[in-house]
């Protein structure tokens, strides 16, 4: 029993499982969005309880199946030799094993949501899975992650109406535009590396590191005016522009803490700050919905 423990967790640290936050408030915001016409503010514990499994398994299905398609690039990238595979801590089977069991999850989840759900899971999975490929051919490859990411907010939302709307396709852009400008920020660490090997692309390797982080910045800052158009556009109220305004903060702090030659606060950035940015915006949406009611 201890070894199969032991196994579960570095299954789980290998697809950094505690970085679910990053999408999943993002999911919530577009749950309850999506909530606002029926009779009680929360959807049914059941779907609440689906889309939770929903988001686990979809993202630990893309994560697991990105360490199989780059176990060999990770070996020969001095930042990435320790991954689990290319340490050799964990087999390819394992990981494999571990990819079809999220891969059933999400599944089922899609499964016991709704039709329309089920009907649209393998269009998502082919951006989850097919990411992992892009950085081969496109330095656009960090919008496909942002893309990719970017459905969670229409899935949830088609999750609890059973259909599609406006407004969580703009939610989806936002995740796009902020995972995306993050994403340029992440690459920077392995511009020496990409530059060297023709097999792989980044904006980074494309544009140079300041240009790189120039778009990262545009992007960010169109992230922040598609939020402020959706509380506008769709009569959001004073809690939801007060977490606007938190966000545009933490962003702009992410944005301040990397510079072309200094990527030192990259994991500051990356990690907490993002964590922070879309839990904020969760909560005030929150207070939005129960005050406003």
């Amino acid at each position: 029993m201890d070894g199969i423990l032991r196994k579960v967790r570095l299954l789980l640290q290998m697809v950094k499982f505690e970085h679910t936050i990053f999408a999943l408030p993002f999911a919530m915001i577009s749950m309850l969005l999506a909530a606002r016409e029926l009779p009680h503010w929360l959807p049914s514990g059941r779907v609440i309880f689906w889309i939770l499994i929903a988001m686990v398994g979809a993202r630990s299905t893309a994560m697991a199946f990105n360490r199989l398609a780059d176990a060999n690039i990770d070996k020969e990238n001095p930042r990435t030799a320790t991954r689990h595979i290319p340490a050799g801590i964990l087999s390819r089977s394992q990981v494999l094993l571990f990819l079809v069991f999220a891969l059933g999850l999400f599944e089922i989840a899609a499964w016991q949501l709704n039709p329309l759900c089920l009907l649209l899971s393998p269009i998502a999975l082919v951006f989850l899975l097919g990411y992992s490929y892009t950085k081969r051919f496109t330095s656009l490859c960090h919008l496909v992650l942002g893309t990719a990411i970017g459905l969670a907010p229409l899935g949830a939302w088609i999750a609890v109406r059973g259909e599609l709307n406006p407004l969580p396709v703009f939610l989806g852009l936002v995740v796009m535009l902020w995972i995306g400008g993050f994403d340029i920020i992440y690459a920077l660490q392995d511009y020496e590396f990409d530059s060297q090997d023709p097999r792989l692309f980044s904006l980074p390797k494309r544009i140079g590191k300041a240009n790189a982080l120039r778009v990262s910045r545009l992007m960010h800052l169109l992230m922040l005016c598609l939020l402020v158009y959706i509380g506008i556009g769709f009569g959001l109220h004073f809690w939801y522009f007060a977490g606007v305004a938190v966000v545009t903060c933490l962003i702009a702090w992410e944005q301040s803490l990397v510079k072309p030659d200094d990527l030192s606060k990259v994991n500051l950035a990356f990690f907490t700050l993002n964590g922070w940015v879309s839990v904020s915006l969760f909560v005030f949406v929150v207070l939005d919905r129960w005050l406003m009611r």
